[in-house]
């Protein structure tokens, strides 16, 4: 347990990140990234409910029945995203209401079910609970990046808050849908282009 517990902590903030490495979650990371704060609230929300579906599903993986495991898996994850959701138009009301109906389609994200059929289901709870809070926080961190860079150079601000001088024009391009493409993309090319360049092997699982 103890060797494993490091790379799988690591792993979903590099070698195992989405969307780049496991190209899941494109819909979301398109679709809410206008700015940082979108993408970090839609991160946050996506890396609670991995981390406790992760632990759920591997707590229960000996009871579920292979033929219905998909179907039980979707039952806990779409009881956790209820929970987020409530929470969240509770106390981030405004949040809630630009992400919209994206925050009910973290059940069928295909990072959450791909971790819990192809991790958690085949490991121990503690080690796919470190799993989820891995993918999920790389998740966020990537969700943020990619808000981040749209809303300074397609906004002028981060977070709302000014950056640049009066002068500056934005480029308001990036913060429509060809923006996030583009966005996406060149992160992507990137970190492949490091990756060459360092010798570096994609994890898979």
């Amino acid at each position: 347990m103890a060797e494993k517990f490091l790379p799988t902590l690591t792993a979903g903030w590099w070698r195992r990140i989405p969307p780049f490495r496991l190209v899941l979650g494109l819909c979301p990371s398109l679709a809410v990234t206008m700015s940082a704060e979108n993408g970090m609230g839609m991160g946050l929300a996506t890396a609670f409910v991995l981390t406790l579906s992760n632990l759920a599903i591997s707590s229960m993986r000996n009871v579920i029945p292979s033929k219905v495991r998909i179907a039980s898996y979707i039952i806990i994850i779409a009881t956790l995203v209820s929970i987020v959701e409530i929470l969240m138009k509770a106390y981030f009301f405004p949040l809630a209401q630009q992400l919209g109906i994206y925050i009910p389609l973290i059940v069928v994200n295909c990072i959450v079910l791909g971790r819990a059929e192809g991790f958690a289901s085949k490991n121990p709870p503690f080690i796919s609970m470190v799993d989820g809070f891995s993918v999920g926080t790389g998740y966020a961190m990537s969700l943020t990046l990619i808000g981040s860079i749209r809303e300074i150079f397609g906004a002028g601000t981060w977070f709302g808050m000014r950056v640049f001088s009066d002068s500056f024009e934005p480029m308001s391009f990036l913060v429509s849908a060809p923006g996030a493409f583009l966005t996406i993309g060149t992160l992507l090319a990137l970190q492949n282009l490091f990756s060459r360049w360092s010798g570096e092997k994609f994890i898979q699982g």
